[in-house]
Protein backbone atom coordinates (compact mmCIF):
# COMPACT_ATOMS: atom_id res chain seq x y z
CA UNK A 1 0.00 0.00 0.00
CA UNK A 2 1.40 3.56 -0.60
CA UNK A 3 -0.13 6.48 0.74
CA UNK A 4 0.79 10.25 0.37
CA UNK A 5 0.14 12.95 2.74
CA UNK A 6 0.76 16.54 1.80
CA UNK A 7 -0.19 19.70 3.27
CA UNK A 8 -1.27 21.56 0.51
CA UNK A 9 -1.46 24.90 2.14
CA UNK A 10 -4.86 25.99 0.32
CA UNK A 11 -6.68 23.02 -1.94
CA UNK A 12 -8.07 26.06 -4.27
CA UNK A 13 -4.75 27.18 -4.76
CA UNK A 14 -3.07 23.60 -4.90
CA UNK A 15 -5.33 22.70 -7.72
CA UNK A 16 -4.57 25.23 -10.04
CA UNK A 17 -1.08 24.73 -10.31
CA UNK A 18 0.78 20.93 -10.49
CA UNK A 19 -1.35 19.05 -7.99
CA UNK A 20 -2.99 16.62 -10.19
CA UNK A 21 0.20 16.05 -12.00
CA UNK A 22 1.69 15.27 -9.33
CA UNK A 23 -1.21 13.02 -7.60
CA UNK A 24 -1.01 10.95 -10.84
CA UNK A 25 2.83 10.92 -10.98
CA UNK A 26 2.85 9.28 -7.32
CA UNK A 27 -0.31 6.64 -7.78
CA UNK A 28 -1.02 6.84 -3.78
CA UNK A 29 -3.74 4.12 -2.28
CA UNK A 30 -4.43 6.57 -0.17
CA UNK A 31 -4.09 10.31 -0.44
CA UNK A 32 -4.19 12.60 2.93
CA UNK A 33 -4.26 16.07 2.35
CA UNK A 34 -3.68 18.38 5.26
CA UNK A 35 -4.65 22.42 5.87
CA UNK A 36 -7.18 22.41 2.53
CA UNK A 37 -8.18 26.06 3.67
CA UNK A 38 -11.56 25.10 2.37
CA UNK A 39 -15.39 23.99 3.48
CA UNK A 40 -17.23 21.25 2.40
CA UNK A 41 -18.59 21.82 -0.72
CA UNK A 42 -15.22 23.60 -2.12
CA UNK A 43 -12.81 20.46 -0.87
CA UNK A 44 -15.35 18.62 -3.04
CA UNK A 45 -15.35 20.96 -5.84
CA UNK A 46 -11.60 21.21 -6.16
CA UNK A 47 -11.00 17.76 -6.10
CA UNK A 48 -14.36 15.94 -8.07
CA UNK A 49 -11.78 15.04 -10.93
CA UNK A 50 -10.37 12.52 -9.07
CA UNK A 51 -12.66 9.44 -9.71
CA UNK A 52 -11.01 6.66 -9.21
CA UNK A 53 -11.02 7.62 -5.17
CA UNK A 54 -13.66 7.45 -2.40
CA UNK A 55 -13.69 11.26 -0.87
CA UNK A 56 -13.86 12.27 2.86
CA UNK A 57 -13.52 16.09 3.96
CA UNK A 58 -13.65 17.61 7.19
CA UNK A 59 -13.42 21.63 7.33
CA UNK A 60 -13.20 23.86 10.48
CA UNK A 61 -15.85 26.29 11.35
CA UNK A 62 -13.68 29.25 10.49
CA UNK A 63 -13.65 30.27 6.60
CA UNK A 64 -10.39 29.39 4.87
CA UNK A 65 -9.13 27.77 7.54
CA UNK A 66 -7.49 24.42 8.45
CA UNK A 67 -9.50 21.32 6.92
CA UNK A 68 -8.38 18.22 5.77
CA UNK A 69 -9.34 15.56 3.06
CA UNK A 70 -8.61 11.93 2.90
CA UNK A 71 -8.99 10.22 -0.71
CA UNK A 72 -9.19 6.26 -0.85
CA UNK A 73 -9.15 3.77 -3.73
CA UNK A 74 -10.42 1.60 -1.28
CA UNK A 75 -13.74 2.32 0.67
CA UNK A 76 -13.23 1.52 4.23
CA UNK A 77 -14.92 -0.27 6.67
CA UNK A 78 -15.44 2.89 8.94
CA UNK A 79 -14.32 6.59 8.79
CA UNK A 80 -14.74 9.23 11.38
CA UNK A 81 -14.08 13.12 11.44
CA UNK A 82 -12.52 14.62 14.83
CA UNK A 83 -11.59 13.02 18.34
CA UNK A 84 -14.71 13.41 19.76
CA UNK A 85 -13.62 16.44 22.16
CA UNK A 86 -15.59 19.82 21.51
CA UNK A 87 -12.61 21.93 22.69
CA UNK A 88 -10.54 20.24 19.59
CA UNK A 89 -13.50 19.70 16.78
CA UNK A 90 -13.88 23.09 15.17
CA UNK A 91 -11.19 23.21 13.03
CA UNK A 92 -11.03 19.92 10.86
CA UNK A 93 -7.63 18.63 11.51
CA UNK A 94 -8.28 14.67 12.06
CA UNK A 95 -10.00 11.62 9.81
CA UNK A 96 -9.84 8.24 10.88
CA UNK A 97 -10.09 5.18 7.97
CA UNK A 98 -10.75 2.07 9.36
CA UNK A 99 -9.15 -0.65 6.81
CA UNK A 100 -8.93 -4.59 7.73
CA UNK A 101 -5.49 -4.24 9.37
CA UNK A 102 -5.01 -0.86 10.88
CA UNK A 103 -6.80 2.48 11.25
CA UNK A 104 -5.17 5.49 9.24
CA UNK A 105 -5.46 8.88 10.74
CA UNK A 106 -4.81 12.03 8.84
CA UNK A 107 -3.72 14.98 11.20
CA UNK A 108 -3.34 18.68 10.42
CA UNK A 109 -1.57 19.31 14.38
CA UNK A 110 -2.15 23.45 15.63
CA UNK A 111 0.56 25.42 14.93
CA UNK A 112 1.55 27.13 18.20
CA UNK A 113 1.34 31.00 16.54
CA UNK A 114 3.92 33.02 15.76
CA UNK A 115 3.59 34.61 19.24
CA UNK A 116 3.36 31.35 20.76
CA UNK A 117 -0.03 32.02 22.16
CA UNK A 118 -1.39 29.16 21.38
CA UNK A 119 1.40 27.04 22.63
CA UNK A 120 -0.23 25.44 26.22
CA UNK A 121 -3.10 24.70 23.85
CA UNK A 122 -1.04 22.60 21.69
CA UNK A 123 0.46 20.55 24.48
CA UNK A 124 -3.19 19.65 25.31
CA UNK A 125 -3.62 19.15 21.86
CA UNK A 126 -0.55 16.12 22.15
CA UNK A 127 -1.66 14.92 25.68
CA UNK A 128 -5.10 14.48 23.51
CA UNK A 129 -4.22 13.60 20.07
CA UNK A 130 -1.89 10.77 21.60
CA UNK A 131 -4.65 9.07 23.86
CA UNK A 132 -6.81 9.09 21.10
CA UNK A 133 -4.47 7.62 19.02
CA UNK A 134 -3.72 5.17 21.88
CA UNK A 135 -7.88 4.38 21.98
CA UNK A 136 -7.42 3.19 18.95
CA UNK A 137 -4.48 1.04 18.83
CA UNK A 138 -6.26 -1.04 21.19
CA UNK A 139 -8.20 -2.37 18.70
CA UNK A 140 -5.78 -2.71 15.36
CA UNK A 141 -2.52 -0.95 14.91
CA UNK A 142 -2.74 2.80 14.03
CA UNK A 143 -0.67 4.74 10.95
CA UNK A 144 -1.08 8.51 11.96
CA UNK A 145 0.20 10.55 8.87
CA UNK A 146 0.63 14.35 8.78
CA UNK A 147 1.40 17.86 9.48
CA UNK A 148 2.53 17.78 13.01
CA UNK A 149 3.86 21.20 13.37
CA UNK A 150 7.27 20.13 14.99
CA UNK A 151 10.96 19.28 13.91
CA UNK A 152 11.94 16.78 16.53
CA UNK A 153 15.70 16.65 16.76
CA UNK A 154 18.45 19.02 15.49
CA UNK A 155 18.63 16.89 12.32
CA UNK A 156 15.22 17.97 11.06
CA UNK A 157 15.42 21.92 10.69
CA UNK A 158 18.34 23.55 9.20
CA UNK A 159 18.64 26.57 12.14
CA UNK A 160 18.35 24.39 15.03
CA UNK A 161 20.15 26.69 17.45
CA UNK A 162 18.27 29.86 16.20
CA UNK A 163 15.14 28.60 16.76
CA UNK A 164 14.92 26.40 19.86
CA UNK A 165 12.67 27.47 22.51
CA UNK A 166 12.27 30.50 20.24
CA UNK A 167 10.27 29.81 17.33
CA UNK A 168 6.72 27.80 17.04
CA UNK A 169 7.99 24.33 15.79
CA UNK A 170 10.85 23.81 18.22
CA UNK A 171 10.14 24.54 21.77
CA UNK A 172 10.59 22.26 23.73
CA UNK A 173 7.21 21.68 24.88
CA UNK A 174 6.62 20.70 21.44
CA UNK A 175 9.67 18.20 21.17
CA UNK A 176 8.96 16.54 24.51
CA UNK A 177 5.05 16.00 22.46
CA UNK A 178 6.70 14.44 19.92
CA UNK A 179 9.09 12.49 22.45
CA UNK A 180 5.87 10.98 23.84
CA UNK A 181 4.60 10.09 20.64
CA UNK A 182 7.55 8.04 19.70
CA UNK A 183 8.05 6.66 23.63
CA UNK A 184 5.02 5.02 24.16
CA UNK A 185 3.95 2.57 20.81
CA UNK A 186 4.60 4.78 17.48
CA UNK A 187 7.84 5.00 15.35
CA UNK A 188 9.41 7.98 13.28
CA UNK A 189 9.44 5.73 10.45
CA UNK A 190 11.40 8.00 8.20
CA UNK A 191 14.26 7.92 10.71
CA UNK A 192 13.67 4.31 11.20
CA UNK A 193 15.07 3.84 7.39
CA UNK A 194 16.83 6.71 7.37
CA UNK A 195 18.62 7.75 11.02
CA UNK A 196 20.95 10.10 9.53
CA UNK A 197 19.80 11.95 6.30
CA UNK A 198 19.37 15.24 6.61
CA UNK A 199 15.44 15.49 4.53
CA UNK A 200 13.45 18.46 4.91
CA UNK A 201 9.08 19.10 4.28
CA UNK A 202 8.46 22.00 4.75
CA UNK A 203 10.09 25.83 3.42
CA UNK A 204 8.65 29.63 3.96
CA UNK A 205 7.74 31.31 1.37
CA UNK A 206 9.75 34.59 2.79
CA UNK A 207 13.65 34.91 1.99
CA UNK A 208 14.08 31.98 -0.49
CA UNK A 209 14.21 29.09 2.14
CA UNK A 210 13.18 26.49 -0.42
CA UNK A 211 15.98 28.09 -3.08
CA UNK A 212 18.40 27.88 0.09
CA UNK A 213 16.90 24.81 1.21
CA UNK A 214 16.70 26.37 4.72
CA UNK A 215 13.83 24.33 5.94
CA UNK A 216 12.14 21.87 8.40
CA UNK A 217 11.12 18.39 8.83
CA UNK A 218 7.47 18.33 10.22
CA UNK A 219 5.67 16.38 8.41
CA UNK A 220 5.54 12.24 9.66
CA UNK A 221 4.24 9.04 8.99
CA UNK A 222 3.85 7.63 12.80
CA UNK A 223 3.91 3.64 12.90
CA UNK A 224 2.71 1.26 15.40
CA UNK A 225 5.71 -0.20 16.37
CA UNK A 226 4.08 -3.83 15.15
CA UNK A 227 4.26 -2.89 11.91
CA UNK A 228 7.81 -1.72 11.87
CA UNK A 229 9.29 -4.51 9.88
CA UNK A 230 6.57 -3.94 7.62
CA UNK A 231 7.50 -0.47 5.81
CA UNK A 232 9.42 -0.73 2.53
CA UNK A 233 10.03 2.68 2.08
CA UNK A 234 9.30 6.34 3.49
CA UNK A 235 10.07 8.92 0.80
CA UNK A 236 10.04 12.18 0.85
CA UNK A 237 9.09 14.35 -2.39
CA UNK A 238 11.22 17.55 -2.23
CA UNK A 239 11.10 18.56 -5.91
CA UNK A 240 7.17 18.54 -5.70
CA UNK A 241 6.20 22.09 -5.83
CA UNK A 242 2.94 23.69 -5.40
CA UNK A 243 3.06 24.35 -1.36
CA UNK A 244 5.21 25.32 1.24
CA UNK A 245 5.27 21.81 2.04
CA UNK A 246 6.39 18.68 -0.19
CA UNK A 247 4.29 15.25 -0.34
CA UNK A 248 5.88 12.37 1.88
CA UNK A 249 5.13 9.13 0.93
CA UNK A 250 5.03 5.18 2.86
CA UNK A 251 5.29 2.07 1.43
CA UNK A 252 3.87 -0.58 3.49
CA UNK A 253 3.48 -3.91 2.88
CA UNK A 254 -0.07 -5.23 4.41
Amino acid sequence: MRIISWNVNGIRAAVTKSFFNAVEALNPDVLCLQETKAQLDETKTALQSLESYHHYYNSAQRKGYSGTAVLSKTKPLSFANDMGIAEHDTEGRVQCMEFKDFFLVNVYVPNSGQKLERLEYRQQWDADFLAYLKNLEKTKPVIACGDFNVAHRAIDLKNDKANYNKTAGYMQVEIDGMDNFLEDQFIDSFRLLHPDEVAYTYWSYRFKARERNTGWRIDYFLVSKVFADKIKSVTIYSDILGSDHCPIGLEIDL
